[in-house]
């Protein structure tokens, strides 16, 4: 032991404690721009199938217009588009996020998850 009275345990202790915290720093930046960026591009799609009246194909399309927008990130994303009427596009985006924390800490953390309901009327001209 020196005379600071710290040793080689505490330093090691002190960046183990640095480490978890950029790691969960990290984690949590990336869960904010993986959540904005697939809220917005769900967003997008849903309000392109409302403006074009709806149906089967306009939601293939937008699918694959919001899947080229998220990038290498769309393997990890899920569109359901259930519940649609002729009055109101519903759009349910999951997406598991990968994770850069340990699994003990990962799932208490609750940021592997992303789970938004898009709903936007279908425009229709008078």
């Amino acid at each position: 032991m020196d005379e600071r009275g710290g040793g080689p345990i505490s330093m090691w202790i002190g960046f183990s404690v640095f480490l978890v915290m950029l790691l969960f720093a990290v984690q949590v930046l990336f869960n904010l721009y993986a959540t904005s960026v697939v809220t917005a591009v769900s967003y997008d799609a849903a309000r392109r199938v409302a403006g074009s009246d709806g149906g089967a194909d306009h939601m293939a399309a937008a699918e694959a217009q919001a899947r080229q927008a998220l990038g290498r990130y769309e393997r990890w994303v899920q569109f359901d588009w259930n519940g649609t009427t002729a009055e109101e596009v519903v759009l349910r985006v999951q997406a598991d996020n990968p994770s850069v924390l340990l699994p003990v800490l990962a799932g208490p953390a609750a940021l592997d998850k992303l789970d938004r309901t898009i709903r936007v009327r279908v425009e229709r001209f008078r």
